[in-house]
């Protein structure tokens, strides 16, 4: 697809269609890099995207409990002999 560079200000600029936007996942900001003769665009992903949704579905899963509640725990000699409080 072939797209005219614009003048925006003191800058230039292209518009991308948001059909591609969304083909990305692309919200409001992209991440762009320039690779030899290309520039590649991405879309940012926050670190702890979706995060809250899947600690949700956990809670209604019943899958949220501590894994180590669930094991029994056994001292060994170590424990008894060397473990100084």
């Amino acid at each position: 697809m072939k797209t005219k560079i614009v003048r925006i200000g003191n800058s230039q600029g292209i518009r991308l269609p948001k059909l591609i936007l969304n083909q990305i996942g692309a919200g409001s900001e992209v991440d762009l890099e320039v690779d030899n003769d290309r520039i590649i665009i991405k879309p940012t992903n926050k670190i702890r995207d979706g995060w809250a949704d899947a600690f949700r579905q956990m809670a209604i899963n019943s899958d949220d409990k501590l894994v180590d509640k669930e094991t029994t725990y056994t001292s060994s000699t170590w424990d008894e002999e060397e473990w100084v409080w």
